[in-house]
């Protein structure tokens, strides 16, 4: 428990503020939280919020060692909120510390966030797939597993290994979307030796060669498929969440597997433009895990499946 213990009209303020972070600023992630209860939602809102405050350090503009102190004094506070006793009357640090309070959410595992950003602030490229597994794991199965916290589960054990690989899908996702935007930014995430495997170079320069950029577009479609197989162990999650919980984590992994499906479609768009999922479309995707969540937590696994385009364009 806090050792604060601030006052109930604080703590309705505190969570307040982290919804309306989530609203605002989750465009992929709103979507699934809106269908947790309550509790769950605003613990989970405050889970996001804090997730972005560190990852809006790590892609902020400050120079890379001011970007270091700052990530070094989160690290600090992960540590004050481990023993309930957030610093300062900061909503989002009260809201969580609430939030822990409540559910079972390993705050540890911020500081694997902290350490994705660090490297982001230190590191642009990854030599090996294995390297960049690592760093997903860090950035995103982190948010699997402190998700994870708020959803529960019976069996912690066997399900947090789960959360964490569905993170690491959707950041891959996430990469293959952001590959004209992070390079723009000095950062290649695509394994330098998949860059070698397809002949192909990742420059603001080579990504014009229309040579260079066709190998390119195979090796998103190589990276596209691979990611299938991190959706497909991941979503093996879905069965160990009650319902409300595996349609709200059906509707975010949905949402980005669709999104995957248009990037795997259409490789040539994330060389020239950021593809994204219509209101409409996420809306649609939220609806379906909804739904499915009411048949039973098999139906939601089958919502949140990734579903190929038809034959000849984007699904």
């Amino acid at each position: 428990m806090s050792t604060l213990a601030p006052a109930a009209p604080d703590i309705r303020a505190a969570y307040r503020y982290c919804e309306h972070v989530t609203r605002t600023q989750a465009r992929n992630f709103a979507y699934g939280i809106a269908l947790l209860p309550g509790d769950k939602r605003r613990a989970l809102s405050a889970v996001y919020a804090f997730a972005r405050w560190i990852d809006d350090i790590g892609d902020g503009p400050l120079p890379a060692d001011e970007k270091l102190a700052a990530l070094s004094d989160a690290r600090s506070l992960v540590a004050a909120l481990q023993t309930g006793t957030p610093r300062g009357g900061d909503l989002v640090q009260l809201a969580l510390a609430d939030a822990a309070s409540r559910f079972a959410i390993p705050v540890a595992a911020f500081g694997e966030l902290i350490d994705g950003c660090q490297a982001d602030a230190s590191s642009a490229t990854y030599p090996t797939f294995a390297e960049l597994e690592h760093y997903c794991r860090c950035v995103a199965g982190s948010i699997g597993r402190l998700s994870l916290g708020v959803f529960g589960t019976a069996d912690p054990a066997v399900a947090s290994p789960l959360a964490d690989d569905l993170g690491v899908a959707l950041q891959l996702t996430n990469i293959l979307r952001d590959i004209r935007e992070d390079l723009a930014n000095g950062r290649v995430y695509l394994p330098a030796e998949d860059l070698d495997r397809f002949g192909c170079t990742l420059t603001p320069a080579s990504i014009s060669d229309p040579a260079n950029a066709r190998r390119l577009q195979e090796l998103i479609r190589f990276e596209a498929d691979r990611t299938r197989g991190w959706y497909a162990i991941g979503l093996r999650l879905m069965p160990m969440l009650d319902r409300r919980s595996a349609a709200s984590a059906g509707a975010m992994a949905g949402i980005y597997s669709r999104l995957l499906e248009h990037i795997a479609a259409e490789p040539a768009a994330v060389l020239s433009r950021r593809l994204s999922l219509s209101g409409r479309e996420k809306a649609m995707v939220a609806a379906r895990s909804l739904a499915g969540m009411r048949r039973g937590p098999t139906a939601a696994t089958a919502a949140a499946s990734p579903a190929r385009p038809a034959a000849g364009g984007q699904s």
